[in-house]
């Protein structure tokens, strides 16, 4: 996957619906995800088993992504839980819709 494209985004990743979230910000976020879901991050999102793409949003600059993540990861779940709900209630893997 070398998909180059700068395009930043901030980003939630679930393991299934209603599920253990993550919060994560890319400047290319076809490439990042694919990483992802094939377990090539280690961490939080590879122990977990978070593949699911659930929401995300385009950002202009990478500077307004990592504020936007930054201030996502503040939030309390059910604050997440909603933007997931608004514009994917049935917690949709949205990856096909970005490749």
């Amino acid at each position: 996957m070398s998909r180059e494209v700068f395009q930043p985004a901030t980003y939630i990743l679930a393991n299934r619906p209603n599920g253990t979230l993550y919060v994560g910000c890319t400047s290319n976020l076809v490439q990042r995800i694919h990483q992802h879901r094939e377990g090539l991050v280690d961490g939080f999102t590879k122990l977990h088993d978070l593949k699911r793409l659930v929401w995300f949003e385009l950002h202009a600059t990478m500077d307004s992504a990592i504020a936007a993540e930054r201030n996502m990861k503040e939030w309390k779940r059910a604050w997440k839980v909603s933007r997931i709900l608004y514009l994917n209630p049935n917690w949709d893997d949205l990856y096909p819709t970005i490749v």
